[in-house]
């Protein structure tokens, strides 16, 4: 591979990267705010000190609904469209209203796929953090965040000799939708390519 092959491959992975990093910031702080996680703890202030720059000036546009942070979701969302449109321009498609319509399909399906893998990780931290040390610090956060995700899981899976199996019918599902997220992105950047 020519040496700008690979130059290009690695600044469409850096832009992948921290396009990834900030649009999970503002997902995560919008599912904090959605699950009525606590926010006085590391996580909540890292979050918040991360995603203000975004979610303060779209909130003058951009109210909230029913108790939900739009801000917070449309900004994950433009952070997506944004590296989406860097990562396209920097393989070489040409900005074109063939372009536009699957960027932004392309960019909500991985808002979603990105939600996907945030709630993963939330669900193995209570796993772990149920067998380590439910008491710490962050385990409330763990929990609040999770639960509105596992209890349709509980209200049908009853815990088998004490073991609460819930996660692992969530992460099983949560692996499949995100299975079907990336041929849905996969088609829908296809249109371009």
């Amino acid at each position: 591979m020519p040496a700008a092959g690979v130059f290009t491959q690695l600044l469409m992975q850096l832009v992948d990267l921290a396009a990834g990093f900030f649009a999970g910031l503002f997902m995560l702080r919008f599912i904090l705010q959605w699950t009525r996680a606590p926010f006085r703890n590391p996580i909540g202030r890292f979050v918040i000190a991360l995603t203000d720059w975004g979610v303060l000036p779209l909130r003058r546009v951009v109210p909230g609904f029913r108790g939900l942070d739009l801000a917070s979701l449309i900004m994950a969302w433009l952070v997506e469209l944004a590296g989406m449109l860097l990562v396209l321009g920097i393989f070489g498609a040409h900005a074109s209203g063939d372009l536009v319509v699957p960027a932004l399909l392309a960019a909500f399906i991985e808002t979603l796929r990105t939600g996907a893998y945030l709630i993963i990780g939330v669900t193995l931290g209570v796993v772990i953090l149920s067998w380590v040390n439910p008491y710490a610090p962050l385990a409330p956060v763990f929990n609040a965040v999770a639960e509105p995700f596992l209890r349709p899981f509980r209200r049908l899976i009853p815990p088998i000799a004490g073991l609460d199996l819930s996660p692992l019918f969530l992460l099983l599902l949560l692996q499949l939708l995100l299975s079907f997220l990336a041929s849905l992105k996969a088609a829908a950047l296809g249109i371009v390519f």
